[in-house]
């Protein structure tokens, strides 16, 4: 693989205005079919094989045309200290907004008049209005939420106090700003790394590149495959980070070849050629973590994971030709301006191309830096670090035992918004279960509904049991139970599956509460399974590059220690509320569902890049004749630099999003930049350096049996030592020994 890809990285360097001229037509054609595209509405959420799916199918059959899959909102009236919300002057209010509800939009299917509905607390002090709408909440029109809004602004300045919650008011968080400060951050970490600004540009002109032509298709597509709105913020997320770190592992390999004095053609072939090989099989991992993702049988996720793992190719690709493109362009510039005129002062002695000049650049190469002192600190002391790292990662874990998972509602947004007023102020006035309705549908004539209701009844955690509602044929009936706690709570949980033992197969349990009950239950079930997938491909893929088991074994079990680490560290500051004002964590909850096997599938492929890189050049060092412990020196000396900044890089993009309101883009960003400080700082930098001075020649060890089966993939170059296509071939310091 690497010969292969030391002659594609020179072909791109020979071609750069072909290879150039045709990322940026595909990059414009991506653009004009996003441009041209039908306006992609959101793709309809659906969880296969469970009861709450089953009853909304159920519901769409029976009730057609009821919404019940709908978006909803909830206009909340609560009357001034002393009086009620029946006093004549407050129920005109309410009717006339009522009205204006009802004509505000096309959308809307049913408006419901509180007061004959029985929606008025028992003291007067509050009543609600309920929407439903005919569409779910991402399809929703600006003029639809606006002419929500607009009504509940009307009676606001009537005396009233008026919030309005409900999923109505969902809307995608709005991404932008929070990309670019992590663009920008990793701007400044590329130009303090590199120092050179051509070369801290080159990884974010191509991420850029990347997740524009990715994030482009998925819209031109969006229609046709049913991708929906929500797609592309993974694909967005994902293609952006890997984009920068492939391309800074390849511009840092490049510079390190033209500071042992190859041509400039040569050095970008071999940087395609090493560091490109290692870039590869890290795309591979990425790609595996995020396919993978089918193995939840969740539609909404699968087809995110395909459309992130399509973006991640776009950005391999990038990096293996257009970065050495680019390279060309770039000339002397991509180093610095100390390095340019240290290398023009140097050239007199070094006399040309000799073996002589080599030797010299690559003892001024083994100049120790930062990665080589922590590395013969780690070599020093294995056992001491080994045990530190384990036990402080071990120690963070521990709040991951008491994880509780579930969707987070509007009970844990700030206090500054009106879905969290509207939201306390229902739980004042009615009980915290009046947040969380739960929908029983009946497939059965009314006699069984009654039954039903009869058997619920004699149940606890209720608040209150509707009559059974039948529809028009009278073959089903919907019952709405509204649960003494609120939805996110352990009690309501029970109730659900308390009434789904005591009624029959002919009864379903569905609604928001229901649908988040369910779907964390299906996250919990493919937990295991993926990561059984998800790592068990991955052991076998760094078997091949490695050509080892222990390496790959280690690699694994660490990565999983910095997963449960983050974990920990998620739900003490979310669930527990441990250092939540840092954080702007008004609220505790539940974590969110797909939080688990999220962290597994972004941070995997993330923490794979880091042990590929890392570990590959101690693998090259090794092969090529030095010792264990003399091989793990060249590699953090190598790599320890672009691997720490493409880390801190990440955190910053991460660390962006907790800054923001929504408690769930908040807690993403929090988990996976705690994730990538645990995984490459104290995993990739302290457990795995260590683990590989305690093992020595063994971590290297392969099965004979097995060596001869796998093919040789040649991650390291070792065809390139003796290769006649480029020169600098024949170089002492790169020959085998």
């Amino acid at each position: 693989m690497a010969t292969f890809l030391y002659k594609l990285g020179r072909t791109a360097f020979r071609r750069r205005r072909l290879v150039a001229l045709l990322w940026v037509a595909l990059l414009a054609l991506a653009g004009v079919g996003a441009a041209t595209a039908p306006t992609a509405t959101s793709s309809s959420f659906s969880i296969p094989g469970t009861e709450a799916q089953r009853a909304f199918d159920l519901l769409e059959e029976r009730f057609p045309g009821a919404g019940a899959d709908g978006a909803t909102a909830r206009v909340v009236f609560k009357a001034p200290e002393g009086e009620k919300m029946t006093d004549p002057a407050h129920k005109a209010v309410v009717e006339e907004t009522v009205a204006a509800l009802r004509s505000g939009s096309d959308q809307i299917v049913q408006v419901t008049d509180p007061y004959t509905a029985h929606a008025v607390s028992q003291d007067g002090s509050t009543a609600y209005v309920s929407v439903s709408y005919e569409v779910n909440a991402m399809e929703l029109t600006d003029e639809t939420r606006e002419a929500l809004t607009r009504a509940g602004l009307g009676a606001q300045g009537k005396g009233l106090t008026v919030e309005v919650g409900g999923d109505a008011l969902q809307t995608m968080p709005e991404q932008g700003a929070s990309e670019a400060i992590g663009i920008v951050l990793a701007g400044i970490v590329l130009v303090v790394t590199f120092g050179s600004l051509v070369a801290a540009g080159l990884p974010l002109l191509t991420a850029i590149i990347g997740v524009g032509i990715g994030v482009s298709s998925i819209t031109a597509l969006a229609n046709v495959l049913d991708l929906g709105t929500t797609t592309s913020t993974l694909a967005s997320m994902i293609g952006l980070a890997v984009g920068i770190d492939y391309a800074l592992f390849i511009v840092s390999r490049y510079r390190a070849e033209l500071a042992e004095g190859r041509t400039k053609e040569d050095a970008a072939g071999r940087a395609v050629g090493t560091a490109g090989s290692a870039v590869v099989f890290a795309g591979l991992t990425v790609v595996i973590a995020l396919v993978g993702l089918a193995v939840v049988n969740i539609p909404m996720l699968t087809k995110m994971g395909f459309a992130a793992a399509g973006t991640v190719v776009i950005a391999v690709l990038i990096a293996l030709t257009l970065i050495p493109a680019l390279l060309g362009f770039a000339g002397d510039k991509v180093v610095s301006r100390k390095q340019r005129k240290a290398a023009k002062g140097g050239e007199g002695a070094k006399g040309g191309e000799g073996a002589k000049g080599g030797e010299a650049a690559a003892g001024a190469g083994a100049k120790p830096n930062g990665g080589t002192r922590w590395a013969r600190f780690v070599i020093r002391r294995p056992l001491m670090v080994l045990i530190v790292g384990v036990l402080g990662l071990g120690a963070i874990a521990v709040p991951a035992a008491s994880l509780e998972m579930g969707l987070p509602d509007d009970g844990v947004k700030p206090t500054s918004t009106t879905e969290r007023r509207a939201y306390d102020a229902l739980s004042d006035g009615f009980g915290p279960g009046f947040n969380g309705p739960l929908l029983v549908v009946v497939d059965g004539d009314k006699a069984t509904a009654d039954r039903t209701v009869s058997t619920i009844k004699g149940l606890g955690g209720w608040a209150a049991v509707t009559p059974a509602t039948p529809n028009k044929a009278g073959d089903a009936s919907m019952i709405t139970v509204v649960p003494k706690d609120r939805p996110s709570s352990a009690a309501t949980e029970d109730l659900v599956h308390d009434i789904r033992d005591a009624t029959g197969d002919d009864v379903l349990v569905t609604g928001a509460t229901a649908m988040n009950i369910d779907f964390s239950q299906k996250m919990n079930d493919a937990l295991v399974p993926y990561l059984a997938l998800v790592v068990g491909l991955a052991f076998v893929l760094l078997t091949l590059v490695f050509r080892s088991v222990l390496v790959p074994l280690k690699a694994a079990l660490g990565f999983l220690l910095s997963v449960v680490a983050a974990l920990g560290a998620v739900v003490a500051v979310f669930q527990w509320g441990w250092l939540g004002g840092l954080f702007g964590v008004e609220q505790t909850g539940p974590i969110m569902s797909m939080m688990p096997i999220f962290m597994v599938g972004v941070v995997f492929g993330l923490a794979m890049d880091y042990e590929v890189f890392l570990v590959t050049r101690m693998r090259e060092a090794y092969v090529h004749g030095q010792r264990p412990g003399e091989a793990i020196v060249t590699g953090f000396r190598h790599s320890a630099r672009v691997v720490t900044a493409a880390a801190v890089i990440m955190i910053a993009v991460f660390s962006g999003f907790i800054g923001m309101d929504d408690q769930m883009v908040k807690m993403i960003g929090f988990g996976l930049a705690a994730a990538v400080l645990f995984d490459a700082f104290v995993v990739r930098m302290a457990i795995v350096p260590a683990v590989l001075a305690l093992l020595g020649r063994k971590a290297w060890w392969l099965p004979k049996w097995l060596d001869r089966i796998l093919p040789n993939v040649d991650v390291e170059g070792e065809g390139l030592a003796a290769s006649a296509d480029g020169p600098g071939a024949a170089r002492p310091d790169l020959v085998k020994v």
